[in-house]
């Protein structure tokens, strides 16, 4: 499966945006699908995950309850709302898709794609 995310952009602090991820390819019920970000001089980092069959979720704690991770397993995409975003969110924004429900570890994660730029201005 390849992933395409998308919806970033430039935002001033307090606001929202929604990323989206279009999967090309068949998507599989014990997948989980995540979020993740990187800014510049950091290291990937969890955001938010989904189990593609059932729809739990679970999230990072740095995220305080202010994003949101949702599907629409008929198009075959995973959302990430965003609300009162800060600057330190300002990061390159990715997906991708594990086995391994639960984990926040980049390196269990595969089908990474392109990233889309979220950018925050305070």
């Amino acid at each position: 499966v390849q992933l395409q995310a998308s919806g970033g952009g430039l935002v001033q602090a307090g606001g929202s945006l929604r990323l989206s991820c279009a999967a090309s390819g068949r998507i599989f019920s014990s997948w989980t699908m995540g979020w993740f970000r990187q800014a510049p001089g950091k290291e990937r980092e969890f955001v938010a995950g989904i189990r593609w069959s059932s729809g739990r979720t679970y999230y990072s704690d740095s995220i305080e309850g202010r994003f949101t991770i949702s599907r629409n397993n008929a198009k075959n995409t995973v959302y990430l709302q965003m609300n009162s975003l800060k600057p330190e969110d300002t990061a390159v924004y990715y997906c991708a898709r594990t086995t391994d429900w639960g984990t926040k570890a980049p390196p269990a994660f595969g089908s990474w794609g392109q990233g889309t730029q979220v950018t925050v201005s305070s």
